[in-house]
């Protein structure tokens, strides 16, 4: 399938590239990438980073950096990506904003007091985008007429609230939006946020079973049991066919159920 919006000699860059949904898009997308192209894959695990490497198409150059994204600086994360790059010279630059985590889904809003666990929650899942987003396009200014497209895997739940998971939806809503900022002050920039819908991973494990609401303990336990979740391949695949089709605004947040029936909330 051609893909508009990879085409051309591609630096391609996915954090949160080590497991789950970050390991399917290296996977996929590196089939659709010219074989000039290079993907670039961010995490903190390198055994998982270095599993994905090999799973990535023998087509493009792979590579692979391991770094707490949490903790990184614009310095630093500039440092790693013009290394990657080298002297080459690229069309059009990618960018997937995967990395994320659930926060302690243990705590009700009002028990959620901490200041340092606040910060350490918005370093990763609201920060650490924005700052990368900054300096990669930064990057892509200094090559001229090269091309951006940035990719927000964001959730349902930053627009739907749920009871016990106040860390991770307050967290998708900000970022979120700034990505939707970002996306009209740069309009030259194709944006994307990406509801990915329920997707069996560790994280929907950890809803199904740690979520202090026993109701969203039960409606994401029988959402398993019923085998309603998504495989990270059928998200993936919807992924790349919305970025074919190109139907969305830039900045528009489209979810994998958007004109199917919604398994959850409707």
């Amino acid at each position: 399938m051609a893909v508009e919006l990879l085409s051309g000699k591609v630096f391609l860059v996915i954090t949160g590239a080590s497991q789950g949904i970050g390991r399917e898009i290296a996977v996929k997308f590196s089939k659709l990438l010219k074989p000039t192209s290079t993907v670039l894959l961010l995490a903190r695990g390198e055994t998982g980073l270095k599993e994905t490497a090999v799973m990535v198409s023998d087509q493009v150059s792979v590579r692979f950096q391991s770094v707490d994204l949490s903790i990184a600086d614009a310095a630093q994360l500039s440092e790693i990506i013009t290394k990657e790059m080298g002297s080459s010279q690229f069309e059009r630059f990618v960018i997937v904003h995967n990395v994320g985590s659930i926060g302690d889904l243990s705590k009700f809003t009002t028990d959620m007091n901490d200041f340092n666990e606040w910060r350490k929650y918005y370093d990763l899942n609201v920060f650490s985008p924005a700052v990368l987003n900054s300096v990669v396009m930064k990057i892509v200014k200094d090559h001229g007429k090269a091309k951006a497209v940035v990719i927000n895997i964001t959730s349902y739940l930053g627009i739907q609230p749920m009871k016990s998971v106040g860390f991770y939806c307050s967290g998708k809503a900000a970022r979120e939006m700034y990505f939707r900022v970002f996306a009209e002050e740069f309009p030259q920039v194709n944006v994307l946020n990406y509801s990915p819908g329920p997707v069996e991973t560790d994280m929907l494990k950890t809803f199904s079973e740690t979520a202090a609401d026993p109701e969203v303990r039960t409606e994401m336990s029988d959402l398993r049991n019923q085998n309603k979740q998504l495989t990270t391949e059928q998200t993936v695949n919807r992924l790349i066919r919305v970025l074919k089709d190109q139907k969305y605004k830039s900045g528009e947040h489209i979810d994998y159920y958007d004109d199917m029936e919604r398994p959850l909330r409707k």
